[in-house]
């Protein structure tokens, strides 16, 4: 392809509202176009990026032995009423009806369409197991969309569902899934880490997520130094933390004006470990909402997708003074003892005594508490794992790195099928619900992914697998009939020998700004046909290094497969 006749409409402005890398160069590189908020358009570089990525998604999909369909972007409403997933999915599931009144969606994920389209026409465990899968459009209607194609609300998504006749099936898929994925991220050059996951509002008993490892991320990561367990903060455990406060009678103790943990920490000299926090909440249900007090130790933060998790919620919301008043818990001095009040208690809390706590009144704690002397008490993994706590795999150090998702996938079992009554008959010709798994690739969001990844202060820089052309020819004067003649040579040459090449025969843009547009848009390698062209030489620029050397000109192509093998 030569330059002149692509649309690249490269830019020196960046957009007031691009604050990261791959916003602001995938913009100023005429890769994409905002055309609303969270919305874009894909230029004809951008296109050749995402089909590159998107065809690496469907040979690795293909040899793995699933088959691509293609559901419907609009879905009716009444899939979704049918899985129960209308009320759950919350305001980012954008409905409308059409002129006769019926409703519709846009959908953000098609568990629903694949459950319909197997339903009634796998009947057997002799069909199974099965996967599906597209590469096609999503929609989810984000509160803020931000950051460019990392959290748009129209988006390219590879989406699989699997079918099978049991649990041990699922896990095999699942397996092969994750090593999938993991050729996936290879073969497009990516830093990438598999971690343990939250399953959110898709569902399942297990999950995991693949995340690119970049400082712009927006998800925490917590990784172990010494083995390879790492897993999203939402979902991350530690080794247990065990303290041995003694085992005295309870006391109800006068600490005014002592409502924060630092304060009763001050006032009463203990530690922090020995004090226990109430965090408040108001947890909104599909019936309703409640007023719950998490307990954790009071050296410890809530993980509130986890304290969501504890109850089923759909979300957790914080709570007005009012509120709590109402309730009867009292603000800075509530505890367990005596409260009249859901509440769930962190799991390494369970049976602790000699514990400092609210006694639920103005002005006064308990020393001494015991959870042992409490009956039907809820325990659940309330904390966020910090920075320096114990692997509970190898008794590693834990730290936080920042990864951005771009895959994720469920093991869902029979939460879709059993709701939407789909059934296979097993080997006794009994009827059972699909046992099922889900595998999304955010597709558009790795063509972002990968320039947060590689990227400088000078624009984009592709990996080889996903690089819009491998070679930009740059004629520094395209008037001189001998270099445009040469460029022209080595184009038809490198094009012969398979290599994707891009010549910059533009007549009125000076060298400069060539230079200036090759570096931006991020090609590989730059073969520079200017003043050394009299001496037989041609000068080649690694882009991610900018290190220039200068290569006879019959040796060009040699060169050029040997750096791109």
């Amino acid at each position: 392809m030569k330059f002149s006749r692509l649309f690249i409409p490269t830019t020196k402005e960046t957009p007031n509202d691009a604050t990261l890398a791959s916003h602001q160069f995938l913009i100023r590189g005429g890769f994409i176009s905002q055309t609303g908020a969270g919305i874009y358009d894909f230029m004809p570089l951008g296109k050749i990026v995402l089909d590159k990525i998107r065809n690496i998604v469907k040979e690795e999909m293909d040899n793995a032995g699933a088959n691509e369909v293609q559901f419907g972007f609009v879905t009716p409403l009444s899939l979704w009423e049918e899985s129960g997933r209308a009320t759950t999915m919350g305001n980012e599931l954008l409905r409308f009806k059409d002129r006769k009144n019926a409703s519709y969606v846009l959908s953000p994920t098609n568990e629903e369409s694949v459950v319909n389209m197997v339903k009634n026409r796998v009947n057997s465990y002799k069909d199974l197991p099965l996967n599906l899968y597209q590469i096609n459009t999503k929609f989810r209607d984000e509160a803020r969309p931000r950051f460019g194609l990392m959290r748009g609300r129209e988006f390219l998504m590879k989406d699989a569902y699997s079918f099978h006749s049991n649990e041990d099936d699922l896990v095999r898929e699942f397996n092969l899934m994750e090593d999938t994925y993991k050729k996936i991220y290879t073969r497009l050059g990516l830093d990438f880490r598999v971690v343990e996951a939250d399953s959110g509002a898709i569902g399942g008993s297990g999950s995991k997520e693949f995340h690119i490892i970049a400082s712009s991320g927006e998800d925490t990561i917590v990784v172990c130094d010494s083995c390879s367990y790492a897993a999203n903060i939402e979902a991350a455990k530690r080794a247990v933390k065990e303290y041995n406060f003694g085992n005295a009678s309870l006391e109800k103790i006068k600490t005014p004006n002592c409502k924060t943990i630092e304060e009763v920490e001050s006032f009463l000299k203990v530690s922090k470990e020995q004090t226990v926090k109430a965090v408040i909440k108001k947890a909104i249900f599909e019936d309703g909402s409640k007023i719950v007090v998490f307990f954790i130790r009071g050296s410890d933060e809530l993980e509130e997708t986890k304290a969501t998790n504890s109850l089923n919620a759909l979300e957790l919301i914080d709570v007005s003074e009012d509120e709590i008043k109402e309730a009867g818990v009292v603000a800075g001095y509530c505890g367990f003892v005596n409260l009249d009040v859901n509440f769930v208690v962190d799991n390494e809390l369970k049976d602790s005594f000699g514990l400092v706590c609210g006694a639920n009144e103005e002005n006064y704690h308990f020393i001494n508490a015991d959870l042992r002397t409490l009956k039907d008490v809820k325990y659940f993994d309330l904390v966020a794992v910090q920075e320096g706590d114990s692997c509970s795999c190898c008794s590693g150090k834990l730290s936080y790195t920042k990864g951005i998702e771009a895959g994720h996938i469920f093991q869902l079992g029979t939460k879709y099928s059993s709701a939407m009554n789909a059934n296979f008959l097993d080997e006794n010709g009994k009827a059972k619900p699909f046992v099922m798994g889900c595998y999304g690739v955010g597709v558009s969001r790795l063509v972002a992914a990968v320039i947060e990844q590689n990227h400088d202060e000078k624009g984009c820089i592709w990996t080889r697998e996903t690089a819009p052309f491998m070679v930009d020819i740059i004629v520094s004067n395209s008037k001189k009939e001998e270099e445009s003649k040469i460029a022209d040579e080595l184009y038809n040459k490198l094009k012969e020998a398979g290599v994707s090449t891009i010549l910059d025969d533009r007549v009125n843009a000076r060298f400069g700004f060539k230079m200036g547009d090759f570096e931006l848009l991020g090609f590989p390698y730059a073969l520079v046909i200017g003043k050394k062209l009299e001496e037989g030489l041609v000068e080649v620029v690694d882009r991610k290094t900018l290190e220039k050397i200068d290569v006879k000109l019959e040796n060009v192509l040699e060169k050029i497969l040997e750096l791109i093998k």
